[in-house]
C-alpha cells in the first residue's frame, strides 16, 4: 500500500493502539521498527518533493484520453495542476482526485475555466492507457472542460517525476508514492506541492491565486488595479466550498473615508471660524 503523509505516521507512532493493541512487545518493537522505516522513506521523498521547487518542468510528450497528442509546453501561460495516479489504484489514488477535484470546482467558482489548466497523468505506463484514463475520469466524475487525462510511456514518467520531486516505486500492491499534487507557473516552473490525499481546495486554489491576479495585476492599467483587489478579497467560504469577493473591505474604506472626511470638515470650519474672529478683532 502507498506510504501516506508524514504527519499521520507520527500519528500512529504516538498510539500504538492503531496498530493492534493486543501485540506482544516483540511485535510492538517490531511495528516501531516498521514504522521509523517509513517516516524515514517519508522524509527523503518529502526532501526531493521540495527540492524541485522554482525548476522548469520539461516539455514531455503524452496522448490524451482521446488519442489525440499533447505536450506540457501547450499547458504554459497559466497555472497547470499536475497530479500523478495510476488508474489500478483503488483507495488513495481516487481519494486524491477527489481533493484536486473539489480545489478545481472553487477554483473555476473564482476565476473561471480559462484562467488555469489540469492535468491527471497516468504514471503506471504500461496500464494506464488512453482508454483506461478516460475511464478513471469518468468513473470518478471528474469532467471539467480544462482537466486533461494522460498518458504517456515509462522513460517520459521517469522524466517528468523527477521534474517534479515525485516519488513511486512498485510494491506488492501496486505502487507506493508520495500524496503530491504540483502546481506549475505560467513560465513552466514548480511553484507550490500541495500534500495529502484530503486536502482542503485553499491549499491549493490560494497559491493559484497568487499567480492568476498577480500576474493580471502587473498590468499598469485599471485592470491591473481590479485584479491586485481581487487578490485580496476574494476569500474562501467553508459553509458553500466556493470562492467569494469579499465586499467588507470596500464598505471599511467607504465608512473610513466618509469618517475621516467628517473629521477634517469640522476641524476646517473650526479653523475658518477662528481665523474670521481674529481677524474682526
Amino acid at each position: 500500500m502507498r506510504r501516506i503523509t508524514g504527519w499521520l505516521v507520527a500519528v500512529l507512532m504516538a498510539a500504538p493502539s492503531l496498530l493492534g493493541g493486543g501485540a506482544s512487545l516483540a511485535h510492538d518493537a517490531t511495528a516501531a521498527a516498521d514504522i521509523d522505516r517509513t517516516a524515514f522513506r517519508e522524509t527523503a521523498a518529502l526532501e526531493t518533493s521540495q527540492a524541485v521547487v522554482g525548476r522548469a518542468v520539461g516539455d514531455y510528450a503524452f496522448t490524451d484520453s482521446y488519442g489525440r497528442h499533447a505536450r506540457l509546453a501547450t499547458y504554459q501561460g497559466k497555472p497547470l495542476v499536475v497530479s500523478l495516479v495510476y488508474t489500478s489504484c483503488a483507495d488513495f489514488c481516487p481519494t486524491i482526485s477527489k481533493a484536486v477535484g473539489d480545489a478545481v470546482d472553487a477554483a473555476v467558482s473564482a476565476f473561471g475555466h480559462d484562467a488555469f489548466s489540469v492535468v491527471t497523468i497516468g504514471f503506471d505506463s504500461r496500464a494506464d492507457t488512453p482508454s483506461r484514463m478516460r475511464a478513471f475520469a469518468a468513473s470518478h466524475g471528474l469532467k471539467a472542460p480544462n482537466w486533461s487525462f494522460l498518458s504517456t510511456d515509462a522513460d517520459t514518467i521517469l522524466g517528468l517525476s523527477q521534474d517534479l520531486g515525485f516519488t513511486f516505486f512498485p510494491s506488492a500492491k501496486g505502487f507506493d508514492h508520495l500524496a503530491q499534487t504540483t502546481l506549475i507557473d505560467p513560465e513552466g516552473r514548480v511553484y507550490r506541492q500541495v500534500y495529502g490525499t484530503d486536502f482542503a481546495p485553499p491549499s491549493l486554489v490560494e497559491p493559484m491565486k497568487e499567480l492568476i491576479f498577480k500576474r493580471r495585476s502587473e498590468l499598469t492599467s485599471v485592470a491591473g488595479l481590479v485584479n491586485r483587489v481581487r487578490l485580496f478579497c476574494t476569500i474562501y467560504d467553508p459553509a458553500s466550498g466556493r470562492y467569494r469577493f469579499d465586499y467588507s473591505l470596500f464598505i471599511t474604506l467607504i465608512i473610513g473615508t466618509l469618517s475621516l472626511g467628517a473629521v477634517a470638515a469640522v476641524m476646517v470650519r473650526a479653523w475658518w471660524r477662528t481665523r474670521r474672529l481674529h481677524g474682526g478683532a
